[in-house]
C-alpha cells in the first residue's frame, strides 16, 4: 500500500440518457447535518493538526507528501499499511514534520498576519531537503508558467465571461439541446493503485442540477462516492472511516464536479467571473476564473472551439491549498443526439498536483501524521 503518489485512471464510455436515473440518488432532504468527526477523535497520537475534519486531515497529509516527494511509509513505520492504528507510532520523520508545521505557522503569524503565505511547498518543491544553491538552468531559462495558478485581475481579458459561456453552450449543441439533458448513466472501466492497476467496472449516475454518484466495482469491495446536491461522502474499505463525509473544500469540489455534468448551471455557481488567456501544451486557451466570498477560485479553460479542456479547483488545508485538475478531451457524435459532444475516453483527474498530460490520471497522496 503506497499512499505517496496515488494514480488512478478513469476511462468512461457512456451513453447520455435524457431520462430519470435507473438508480436512486440521495434526495438531499433538508435537515441538520451531523457534526463531522475531528482528526484527533479518529486517529491516535495527533499532536499538532487537531480540530480539523478527517477528510481535511487526509488532504493535509497529501500536501506534505507532495511537498517533500515522499509517500506515507517513508514517514511512518514500514508496517503502517497493515492497520490504521500503526500510523500512530512515532518516528524521527514525524517528529521533524511536527516541528516544521509549528515553524511554518509561526512564520505566517509573525510576518504575514496569519495569512498562509508560506507553506511546505514554498521551500521543498517536491524535494525532501530544500535546495540552497541557485539553479543556473532555471535562472537563465525562460520562466515556466503554471497555468493552473493564474491570477486574473479585473479587465484582464478582452472577451466577456458571458461570451465565453455562450460559446461553450453552443459548442455542446445549444441551450435547447442541453435543457433536454436532465440525467445520465454511464458505464466504463476504472484502473488505479487501489485495484493494482487492473481494470474494473465503474458506473456513473448523474441528475440535474448537481447530483452524482460514482460506483467502482473493485475485486475486494465496491467504492462509492456520492454528492446528493447538499452533502457528499465516500464509502470505501481503504478509508479511515466506513463512511467518510466530505467537508469544506472537498464538499464544494464535489458540488462543482457534479454541476459540470450539466454545463448550463456552472455560471450561476459563482458570483463573479473574470476572463484572460494563456496556453496549454502550446495551444491557446481562454481562462474563466470564478470566485465567491471566502472560497478558493475555480479555473475553467476553453479551447478555440469553445469546448472545456481543463478544470482546476482548490481546497484549503491548515498548511496550504491543494489543487484538483481535470482535463477533458472530446469527440463528435451524430447530429440530432441529445449531446452533440461527449466526453471522450481519456478524461483525466489529478488531485494534489498540477502537472501532467491528457489521460485519465487521478493523483492524490494519502497518509496521516
Amino acid at each position: 500500500m503506497k499512499f505517496g503518489s496515488r494514480r488512478i485512471v478513469l476511462v468512461v464510455m457512456g451513453t447520455v440518457v435524457a431520462c430519470m436515473l435507473a438508480v436512486a440518488l440521495a434526495s438531499g432532504q433538508a435537515g441538520q447535518e451531523p457534526r463531522p468527526q475531528m482528526a484527533e477523535n479518529v486517529f491516535k497520537n495527533v499532536q499538532v493538526l487537531k480540530g480539523i475534519p478527517v477528510d481535511e486531515f487526509m488532504d493535509t497529509m497529501g500536501m506534505i507528501s507532495a511537498a517533500v516527494g515522499l509517500n506515507c511509509l517513508d514517514c511512518h513505520t514500514g508496517d503502517s499499511d497493515k492497520s490504521w492504528d500503526r500510523f500512530a507510532a512515532d518516528t524521527t520523520m514525524k517528529q521533524t514534520s511536527r516541528k516544521m508545521l509549528l515553524m511554518v505557522n509561526a512564520l505566517n503569524k509573525d510576518n504575514f498576519a496569519g495569512v498562509r503565505s508560506v507553506t511546505c511547498w514554498t521551500c521543498h518543491r517536491g524535494d525532501l531537503r530544500p535546495t540552497v544553491v541557485p539553479n543556473l538552468s532555471v535562472q537563465y531559462s525562460p520562466p515556466a508558467e503554471d497555468v493552473n495558478t493564474v491570477e486574473i485581475r479585473p479587465g484582464g481579458g478582452g472577451r466577456s465571461p458571458d461570451e465565453i459561456f455562450n460559446k461553450y453552450i453552443q459548442a455542446l449543441g445549444g441551450a435547447q439541446q442541453l435543457a433536454r439533458l436532465t440525467s445520465y448513466a454511464a458505464k466504463g472501466t476504472y484502473t488505479g493503485f487501489d485495484t493494482h492497476h487492473t481494470k474494473v467496472p465503474v458506473e456513473i449516475f448523474a441528475k440535474a442540477p448537481a447530483q452524482r454518484t460514482i460506483i467502482t466495482h473493485a475485486a475486494f469491495a465496491d467504492r462509492v462516492a456520492a454528492y446528493d446536491g447538499r452533502s457528499g461522502w465516500v464509502a470505501a474499505v481503504e478509508k479511515p472511516l466506513p463512511l467518510l463525509p466530505l467537508t469544506g473544500g472537498n464538499l464544494e469540489g464535489a458540488k462543482i464536479e457534479a454541476t459540470l455534468s450539466f454545463p448550463a448551471g456552472i455560471k450561476q455557481a459563482f458570483s463573479q467571473w473574470r476572463a484572460d488567456s494563456t496556453s496549454i501544451d502550446d495551444k491557446d486557451v481562454t481562462v474563466l476564473q470564478g470566485t465567491n466570498p471566502r472560497q478558493p477560485p475555480l479555473n475553467l479553460y476553453f479551447d478555440q472551439s469553445g469546448l472545456l479542456v481543463r478544470m482546476v479547483r482548490f481546497a484549503d488545508t491548515p498548511i496550504g491549498r491543494v489543487p484538483t485538475q481535470i482535463d477533458y478531451s472530446w469527440q463528435s457524435t451524430p447530429r440530432g443526439s441529445a449531446d452533440r459532444r461527449q466526453r471522450k475516453p481519456g478524461t483525466r483527474k489529478k488531485e494534489g498536483t498540477t502537472k501532467g498530460t491528457v489521460g485519465a490520471v487521478y493523483d492524490r497522496p494519502r497518509c496521516h501524521n
